[in-house]
């Protein structure tokens, strides 16, 4: 995609999942991209034989997401867009089941991580009146259902809340931000259903190469158009 060519790219949460599918279509299509992640095995499986560049961050922390984004300011020059790609959900996923310190882990990844991010660049986007932020939310983040659970539903509609309440904030200095909605995805992320999910499943909803060409389409578009939220789902799902 040729607007998506020589973009100053950072993806957190490319090293599985959406976040990799995202971050390998961006090579593809010319950006430059960095990557960040937890798991620093995960992020060299993803990076390997490409020109990604790579470095482990922790979203819930602070201190971590700021030494991240510092160095991929030195390493890229600026950061043209942003991919909020990292999350997390638990196993025990109603009120009566899950750990007060569950509903901070998954709130301080989801809901405060993507904050965390966003305010690391925007400031540099703000003062440069052009930056793209994309968040990979949920369907969980649109509508509260037993499947994603109680911490996990409430971390994605704080993200629906902060990707919406800062793009309207931010769109006259030039920056865009989009919350997508994805159905349900064979990521890595199924492994903590309370109930095992099979293979056959997994091929009937979506790939997270569905979710990535969504969002490079979104991504390359020219700088005066704004998409602020995408709904997509498997159609075996129906409407939910």
């Amino acid at each position: 995609m040729a607007g998506l060519a020589g973009k100053k790219t950072v993806v957190v949460g490319g090293g599985t999942g959406i976040g990799q599918a995202i971050a390998r279509g961006l090579v593809a299509a010319g950006a430059q991209v960095a990557i960040g992640g937890r798991r620093e095995s995960a992020l060299k499986e993803t990076a390997s034989g490409t020109p990604m560049l790579m470095h482990t961050i922790d979203v819930a922390s602070r201190n971590s997401t700021n030494d991240f984004f510092k160095w991929a300011v030195e390493q890229l020059g600026q950061i043209d867009i942003l991919v909020n790609a990292a999350g997390v959900n638990i196993k025990q996923r109603s009120i009566a089941d899950m750990s007060p310190e569950q509903w901070d882990q998954v709130m301080a990844i989801n809901a405060t991580g993507a904050y965390n991010c966003i305010h690391a660049v925007l400031p540099a986007m703000r003062a440069r009146r052009e930056g793209t932020i994309l968040n990979v939310s949920s369907i969980a983040g649109k509508r509260a259902i037993a499947l994603g659970g109680v911490a996990y539903s409430a971390s994605k509609f704080a993200m629906t809340a902060l990707g919406t309440c800062v793009a309207n904030e931010v769109a006259p200095d030039g920056v865009r931000v989009t919350n997508v909605y994805p159905g349900e995805v064979n990521t890595p992320i199924l492994e903590n259903r309370p109930t095992p999910v099979d293979e056959a499943h997994r091929q009937r909803i979506l790939q997270p190469e569905h979710v990535a060409e969504l969002v490079l389409a979104v991504l390359a578009l020219p700088s005066t158009v704004h998409v602020p939220e995408l709904v997509i789902k498997p159609l075996s799902q129906g409407y939910c």
